[in-house]
């Protein structure tokens, strides 16, 4: 029924036909009447790559949004032109092409020869590790690697390269190709088949590669389409992250606070052992003085207790007649022995002296030691904070030092107090001894002149044997003092020697502090700004790839005006079997009116 109406209506269409003129708009040869004028012009720049990448056809689809029907003027080096929207004769006359628009939408088509893209681009293929051209791989087995490199294209426009994000799309059968590897890209599913992504940015280059295990071999084209970025790019919202980078900001503030008073810590602690050094060095030269002339003392003290012993037997080997020249002999003995004992008692009264110096410099040394209790939470603290920590160990190991020093000190502080009033006692007794001996000696002058010579003799015996027994005890006790003295220099020696080593470890140590202050004053001064330094970055990143006060331009003329957007669709070679190779479709012959009209009846 829908068949016999059209040919009815079809029929009569023939009949009237003859009576109704043909205008020459409708055989496509009438020039418009007027300028026409458009808003928008678009282009879609399509080109075609053989598998390696190597550029083969371009043409480029115009669109024109139009204002006012009429003539419209376009530019472009074409080989040739064709209308894709009505039959109506496009006229080229070198670069200008002129075209009648009528609808809203006018498309039509330039090929073009030559045209060179923005990205110059390669593909290359190996198979199990050896090179291959992409002939070469159609049905072939093994492990498959293809890379895909895109370049900046000098001879072409750069604002494309520079503002075009590209995204590459390959599209792999499932059946043949397993364990899809792409490191830079993206894999989804897309039905049956695995859809692999790249993208590459504006200025940017792009290099990538994807393997996977094949089984007869075959490859759709890969695809590069290229769009401008020109989407707006909103800053993500850092608010977290910014407390966070303030927190750590105060936290290495904090840090470098906690350092500078730790480095004058070790300063002053450096300096206190610098000083305990100097009155160790002093009480060191002191003490080894009294050991070195201990045995000169000793052996002094020796021959005085020989001679009154000596004196004592004389006395009491006399008989009843007294040489009275023996008496003279024995006056002039007990003033000698005076003198003796009295250089021995200024010889002690300068070690006490010596000794006191030494051992309030001493004092002071160990007294000028910081006293700080620093836990073992805040030394680990410490450790965790980022210092050097060959530094930190050292400041660890001066400070326990330090304080063993201290705390020995403490311990053995009494033992050294008592050392200068015993020295002060041994002085004074044989101050006591001396005034002794020059009133015996007095009196054996006197008894000479006007005493009875043998009373006389009975009270010298008898002083002289009170003497000689006091004079031992305290010879015994000179002996054990300097035996102590040897014994406390032997020993201090060593002491003396680690107070160097303390002293150069904290100089070291103070370089060290020094060192980190230095290093976590820099620290907190590049942190100190850590979140508007992040608010700084992310601008600048935002900016690098935020076009979207990119202006397109033609990629076929400068003389082209009201370009809306320009896009490119760029497609390789599939790889496939010769015989299943879709014939490239015959080119239609273009359609006459007639024919046209005949097909809305068909």
């Amino acid at each position: 029924m829908r068949f016999k109406r059209a040919t009815a209506m079809f029929t009569a269409f023939l009949l009237i036909l003859p009576t109704v003129p043909v205008s020459a708009e409708d055989n496509g040869t009438t020039e418009p009447e007027g300028k026409g004028s458009y808003s928008k012009k678009h282009e879609v720049v399509y080109t075609t790559l053989d598998a390696s990448g190597d550029q083969e056809e371009m043409y480029v689809v115009n669109n024109f949004t139009i204002e006012e029907p009429g003539k419209i003027v376009d530019y472009g080096p074409y080989t040739s032109v064709q209308n894709l929207t009505d039959v109506t004769e496009i006229q080229q006359q070198n670069e200008k092409v002129e075209l009648n628009a009528k609808e809203e939408e006018y498309y039509y088509q330039g090929n073009l020869e030559g045209k060179p893209l923005p990205w110059d681009i390669d593909v290359s293929y190996q198979l199990d590790g050896e090179v291959m051209n992409p002939e070469e791989l159609v049905g072939k087995d093994g492990k498959l690697k293809v890379s895909i490199d895109t370049t900046k294209n000098e001879k072409a426009d750069e604002s494309f390269f520079n503002n075009y994000l590209m995204q590459i799309t390959m599209k792999l059968d499932s059946m043949v190709y397993e364990n899809i590897q792409a490191p830079e890209g993206t894999v989804a599913n897309a039905g049956k088949d695995r859809q692999v992504t790249f993208t590459v940015m504006p200025e940017k280059e792009g290099s990538f590669t994807l393997t996977a295990d094949v089984t007869d071999l075959e490859m759709e084209s890969i695809e590069f389409a290229a769009i401008p970025s020109s989407m707006s790019i909103d800053a993500p919202d850092i608010g977290g992250m910014k407390n966070d980078m303030g927190s750590l900001s105060n936290a290495t503030a904090e840090i470098n606070q906690g350092v500078g008073e730790l480095r004058n810590g070790i300063a002053e602690l450096n300096d206190g052992a610098a000083s305990l050094y100097d009155g160790s060095k002093q009480f060191n030269s002191g003490i080894q003085g009294v050991s070195n002339g201990s045995s000169e003392l000793v052996e002094g003290s020796a021959s005085i207790q020989n001679a009154l012993q000596q004196m004592n037997e004389a006395v009491a080997s006399e008989s009843g007649e007294v040489n009275v020249s023996g008496f003279a002999k024995m006056e002039e003995g007990l003033r000698q022995l005076s003198t003796g004992l009295n250089e021995v008692e200024k010889g002690l009264t300068n070690l006490k002296d010596q000794y006191s110096q030494a051992h309030q410099a001493l004092s002071q040394s160990i007294e000028a030691i910081p006293g700080y209790q620093i836990s073992e939470q805040e030394i680990q603290a410490l450790r965790e904070s980022g210092a050097d920590q060959e530094v930190v160990n050292k400041l660890v190991e001066t400070y326990q030092a330090a304080q063993t020093a201290k705390g020995t000190y403490a311990n053995v502080k009494e033992a050294y107090q008592a050392v200068g009033p015993a020295l002060e006692q041994s002085a004074g007794s044989l101050n006591e001894m001396t005034t002794n001996l020059n009133t015996m000696a007095d009196q054996i002058g006197t008894s000479m002149e006007s005493m009875d010579i043998g009373d006389s003799v009975q009270q010298l015996q008898e002083g002289l044997q009170s003497l000689l027994s006091k004079y031992g005890e305290f010879h015994e006790g000179l002996k054990d003092y300097t035996g102590g003295v040897d014994q406390l220099a032997g020993s201090y020696a060593d002491i003396h020697s680690g107070m160097g080593s303390l002293t150069n470890g904290t100089a070291e140590l103070e370089n060290g502090a020094a060192e980190l202050h230095e290093g976590t004053s820099e620290l907190a001064s590049n942190t100190s700004n850590l979140p508007g330094e992040m608010d700084s970055e992310i601008e600048k990143m935002v900016e690098e790839y935020d076009k979207s006060d990119f202006e397109p331009t033609s990629f076929v003329s400068e003389k082209n005006e009201k370009v809306g957007s320009v896009q490119f669709l760029i497609k390789t070679e599939s790889i496939k079997k010769d015989e299943e190779q879709e014939e490239a479709p015959e080119k239609e012959e273009e359609k006459s009116f007639w024919d046209r009209l005949l097909d809305l009846f068909r």
